[in-house]
């Protein structure tokens, strides 16, 4: 036996009884796990019933597309791949019913509506090409069809008004990399290094100045991340009006402040030294100042949020059920995240909330930066919902829902977690006192809110779209931009249009609009307009009549019509101004919900421009209307690419109706102008850059609802403020000590076109 083994084995065990020391102390100290707790039901109905807006499933969609193939009797071409001339199916959606069926089946024990869906297809390959809409239904196993553009239109839809399609976006593409670009090669070479790949473009609108007009500048920019602020100085006008792409043609040039006939004219210029060339440096591939890499290196984790025991908000379908809020969710294509029967304390507050447009106009002395006027909704703020990155875009621990569409192609594609439901600690309270006179005690309730969110990229832009829901009885629509600004070439006298970002980067000013549709139900459906506000009012003092004093009045007034309800941008608006109901409260004031705008709008077109009326909601702050279903939206997806025949015109819904107990629609617009500046760069970011609507209370209850919540805390100098029963934020380090399960993190963002 070796005499040296005893001591091996002793050493050795003495090693393995440290290290399970360590683990038994490891695990000792380390929280337990978090165990959620039950969550009680609310009483707000059959949960089914939010199903009667619930967007299109996949196999939904799959079922109109096939009806479509098989009953209209000619051949659908798949939108991915579909020239100008061909027919396709550009789109699908839900078909919302009726506001009344669904009330009917809501409210009164009605059948439930025929689900439907609305179909958009582009009809290329007719002796007239035209635009059409069809209802189709019903699903799951649709049966008929119906036209309904005429009823929805008056007439059929010109086929120049169409968005373009993914398809018609590479056509183009093709067409300037294969065709013009072939006109310019001793050009393209020497000034940009061209080489077929290293070129990035943004295309602009609407395509050009009349309607039937189909002419669209091309910006281009070096291919390198963040291109949207490496502009190159060229700029391409492509007219592809004609459904024969063989016919596309370049109309203009333009190139570091001159304009040019074609790419012929502009070769020739430069080969004979008749050009003012400015070489951009070449830019690498992570876009150097526009790279989105962190310059500095992690060190301590962000906080993060905890729900110590589980959510108190439940996700079923599409309905949210949180403290006395219950809503119903859906996506749309074309207008993006909306809400349906929104209720608190089980009585219905609002039908239907939505996003319709966002808007925004450029300057520039760029021919492509000085035309663009974009509308998002044609593109599709919901169409180009992101997947959502879990602890970045929205808490960790958030609820987070894929969604669905049907654009551009025959088959429905998925976008894993592009929305999120979470309730957030606002770090602030709802409302607090501490009483130091007389008695003395501590009141309050935690500011915690639940947040529904989508986030929206539209080219160069993000778009960060919540709702909140406040303990109170509050809901706040909010808007946050970011993402990158748009830009132009510097040159010549382009510090009037905006400020220098980098050497040869014009950040241009811009303004952006975004429009809202509440329609809110007080009540009941039928409601009226009020407004309160103060003035001030001379008066002698009745203990000393030779002395006056100014004291502030309240003065009320009701908005009979829908002229007296429309308020222009920047127009005075009464500060108090609410849908009021036909009930009273305990006190004997209507009951009411108020309407309060946030936003620091720049100034709206001129009402003289030709293409005014296309977005003619943007003149006013608030509108409110009578509802209409043949008046369902304030735009249309039409108007982007022919505002100068609007397809839908929002001032023509003013027309000084009554809106005196009526079911009524509020136009909310809010906005920010942006002058991009140098920290806008390597992209903008939300800080400031948000605004939004609240719908709060105005008597519509007795008291603050909030008092009946579960996080209220209060205690007097004569309580134990430690013990629990008395105050629930000393059980805290207790109850949240242990360590929420984390899911794995995941994202499918590049992954986000894939087909199902």
């Amino acid at each position: 036996m070796n005499p040296r083994l005893p001591y091996v084995l002793l050493v050795g065990a003495a090693v393995i009884i440290f290290i399970l020391s360590c683990m038994l102390l490891s695990r000792g100290g380390r929280s337990p796990s978090c165990e959620s707790q039950p969550r009680a039901e609310e009483k707000t109905g059959s949960m089914s019933q939010s199903l009667v807006f619930a967007d299109l499933t996949a196999e939904e969609m799959s079922q109109v597309v096939r009806y479509l193939q098989g009953h209209l009797g000619v051949p659908l071409v798949d939108a991915s791949r579909a020239k100008p001339s061909d027919n396709c199916i550009a789109s699908v959606d839900l078909q919302v019913p009726a506001k009344a069926e669904v009330l009917r089946f809501l409210d009164g024990g009605g059948a439930r509506p025929p689900r439907e869906a609305l179909a958009v297809l582009y009809f290329g390959k007719q002796p007239e090409p035209n635009i059409s809409e069809y209802v189709v239904g019903p699903l799951p196993g649709p049966a008929y069809h119906r036209d309904v553009t005429v009823q929805k239109y008056g007439g059929k839809v010109p086929y120049h008004r169409r968005p373009a399609l993914r398809s018609e976006y590479e056509q183009l593409r093709a067409f300037l990399e294969t065709k013009a670009f072939a006109a310019a090669p001793t050009f393209l070479q020497e000034v940009l290094e061209y080489d077929g790949t290293n070129v990035a473009f943004q295309s602009t609108v609407p395509h050009g100045f009349k309607s039937g007009d189909r002419v669209t500048w091309f910006v281009l920019f070096q291919n390198v991340s963040g291109f949207f602020v490496h502009p190159v100085g060229l700029e391409v006008l492509v007219d592809h009006s004609s459904l024969d792409m063989s016919q596309w043609a370049v109309s203009r040039v333009f190139y570091n402040g001159q304009y040019y006939r074609d790419m012929v004219q502009l070769e020739s210029a430069y080969v004979q030294g008749r050009i003012s060339v400015e070489k951009v440096r070449k830019a690498p591939w992570d876009g150097d100042f526009s790279s989105m890499r962190p310059r500095a290196a992690a060190v301590a984790q962000f906080p993060v949020q905890l729900e110590p025991q589980g959510p108190r908000y439940s996700v079923r379908n599409n309905q949210v059920l949180f403290q006395g809020w219950s809503f119903a969710f859906g996506m749309s294509v074309s207008t993006g995240l909306r809400l349906f029967d929104i209720r608190h304390k089980g009585e219905r507050v609002a039908y239907e909330i939505g996003v319709q447009e966002a808007l925004s106009v450029y300057g520039s002395n760029c021919p492509g930066g000085m035309s663009t006027r974009y509308m998002d909704g044609s593109f599709g703020l919901g169409r180009y919902a992101s997947p959502l990155v879990r602890g970045l875009d929205c808490p960790y621990l958030a609820t987070y829902v894929d969604t669905h569409s049907l654009s551009d192609s025959l088959r429905p594609k998925k976008r894993k977690a592009s929305l999120c439901i979470f309730e957030q600690n606002l770090g602030s309270p709802l409302r607090r006192h501490y009483s130091n006179l007389e008695a003395l005690y501590y009141g309050g309730l935690v500011n915690s809110a639940l947040v529904i969110r989508s986030i929206v990229t539209v080219g160069n832009y993000d778009y960060v779209w919540d709702f909140i829901f406040y303990q109170n009885g509050a809901l706040e629509g909010k808007v946050q931009a970011t993402g990158y600004p748009s830009s132009s070439f510097l040159h010549g006298d382009g510090l009037r249009y905006g400020n220098r970002l980098w050497e040869h980067t014009l950040g241009t000013i811009h303004t952006h609009f975004v429009n809202y549709k509440v329609d809110l139900d007080v009540g009941g459906v039928k409601n009226s307009l009020v407004a309160h506000d103060m003035a001030f009012e001379m008066t002698r003092a009745p203990w000393s009549p030779e002395q006056q004093i100014e004291r502030p009045r309240l003065t009320k007034k009701v908005l009979d019509t829908e002229d007296q309800a429309a308020f222009r941008l920047h127009s005075k608006m009464p500060r108090y101004i609410y849908f009021a109901a036909n009930s009273k409260n305990k006190w004997g004031h209507q009951r009411g919900y108020r309407i309060q705008i946030s936003s620091f709008a720049g100034d709206h077109i001129p009402e003289a421009s030709s293409m005014e009326r296309a977005i003619s909601w943007a003149r006013y702050q608030l509108a409110v209307t009578r509802r209409k279903e043949e008046e369902p939206t304030s735009t249309s997806i039409y108007n982007q690419n022919d505002p100068w025949t609007p397809t839908v015109a929002f001032a023509d819904f003013i027309n000084n109706e009554t809106i005196t107990n009526e079911d009524l629609v509020a136009w909310i617009t809010a906005g920010f102008l942006h002058i991009p500046h140098s920290e806008d760069i390597p992209n903008t970011v939300t800080v400031g850059n948000s605004v939004g609507f609240l719908l709060r209370p105005y008597n519509y209850y007795d008291m603050d609802p909030s008092i009946y919540s579960h996080d209220g805390v209060f205690f007097t100098s004569e309580q134990d403020f430690t013990a629990c029963k008395i105050n629930p934020l000393a059980c805290l380090p207790k109850t949240a000590s242990c360590l929420p399960s984390f899911p794995p993190f995941s994202y499918d963002g590049f992954q986000n076109m894939s087909r199902l």
